[in-house]
């Protein structure tokens, strides 16, 4: 009786111990993941995100780690395919059981990986998208730190409009998630002084020929086009535009905010306006620090980082403090109720301060200009109210 009594004793310890095991949290170990896109379209962000991650996972290990537990980083492809980030979710959920998902490339990607990912209690932390999808509606596991393309745009459009007597506006945007939020906010920023865009027209994801596009846009005689489009897209607008003689002026979102614009699309870029948050770290930048940081990368990878492996870096600097606030008892509840009272201050990259709460999990709508002035992007404005 007494060996009975003891066996079931211990079964139910194994089990209620089973029950309460974090998935992704050893006593060595924190596993976390991130979908990027490493193939596709958008593969110069995807790639670079990827490397300013690993650069702040082997400084934390190279550290210590995180209360005693070293960080892993597991990363999957997408090849920006929306299908394919919902096969990489269930992979990384389900068979790699991670901690929790960082800095997942992508809003159409997002969308379908969430649902995986909540099933199981992981958290969304800090996407590498601005959509308002990413911490509307409230959601105990979403996390967003970037300002919406939505406001940023609401807010950049009006203000280049008065600056340069802009009559005639148009837009050209991905026809998705991403690239309405990008259309929408145009139309708010518009409305807030008075007008609407005189031409709208989209395009497919992964899309190379933007020739009827353009020559819409030229046809309604433009001044100024909002781009919903990402890095190859921009660069194919544009220099589609310049090729015909149609010279507006170019505003794109954070997500054209990025050193392949200007590597890839050489001369015609330049003047290209860009909402933005974090510099983007050149070599010889004029601040020490970035220059620092940004040589510090060239060394360890052999190649110049962009704003996205800023990016990936902050997404991971982020986590493993609130990681290390939350205590050796590391759990998605522990996680969360370290980051509803986290704040941080401005960084190095110029990046606004954030603050978060039970209520509010994104942590800044500010936004500021940036432009490509003699084949590098300028911090060209303050961040707008």
């Amino acid at each position: 009786m007494q060996i009975k009594h003891t066996v079931t004793l211990a079964a139910l310890a194994l089990t209620t111990s089973c029950a309460l095991a974090q998935q992704g949290v050893s006593k060595t170990e924190i596993t976390i993941g991130s979908i990027q896109d490493l193939s596709g379209p958008a593969v110069s962000l995807g790639k670079q995100a990827r490397l300013g991650m690993m650069l702040r996972v082997d400084e934390i290990n190279e550290q210590g780690g995180i209360n005693g537990r070293k960080l892993k980083l597991l990363v999957e492809d997408s090849g920006y395919d929306p299908k394919k980030a919902f096969l990489a979710a269930q992979k990384l959920v389900n068979q790699d059981k991670i901690f929790m998902m960082v800095g997942h490339i992508g809003t159409a990607h997002n969308l379908a990986a969430m649902p995986v990912q909540f099933e199981k209690n992981v958290v969304n932390f800090f996407p590498l998208t601005a959509a308002r999808e990413m911490y509307e509606p409230l959601h105990k596991l979403k996390y967003a730190f970037s300002v919406t393309y939505f406001d940023q745009i609401r807010k950049t459009t009006p203000k280049l409009v008065k600056e340069k007597g802009i009559k005639k506006v148009c837009t050209m945007y991905q026809d998705d998630e991403f690239g309405l939020e990008v259309m929408r906010g145009g139309e708010a920023g518009l409305k807030s002084i008075g007008m609407d865009f005189t031409e709208k027209t989209s395009y497919k994801r992964g899309a190379t020929d933007f020739s009827s596009q353009v020559a819409k846009m030229k046809a309604a005689g433009c001044e100024m086009v909002v781009l919903g489009t990402i890095a190859r897209e921009t660069i194919g607008a544009i220099g589609e535009s310049r090729k015909t003689g149609f010279n507006p002026v170019f505003l794109a979102s954070n997500a054209a905010y990025n050193d392949a614009i200007h590597k890839l699309g050489g001369k015609a870029m330049d003047g290209l306006y860009s909402s933005m948050t974090a510099q983007n770290p050149y070599l010889d930048d004029s601040s020490q620090p970035i220059r620092f940081w940004a040589n510090k990368f060239k060394t360890k990878f052999n190649e110049d980082p962009s704003v996205f492996s800023v990016y990936g870096y902050l997404i991971v600097d982020t986590f493993a403090k609130v990681a290390e606030k939350a205590g050796q008892n590391l759990t998605t509840d522990s996680f969360a109720k370290v980051m509803d009272t986290m704040s941080t201050p401005p960084d190095i990259f110029g990046s606004p301060s954030t603050s978060f709460s039970p209520t509010k999990h994104m942590g800044s709508d500010a936004a500021r200009l940036s432009q490509i002035v003699d084949g590098k992007w300028k911090v060209v404005s303050e961040y707008i109210n």
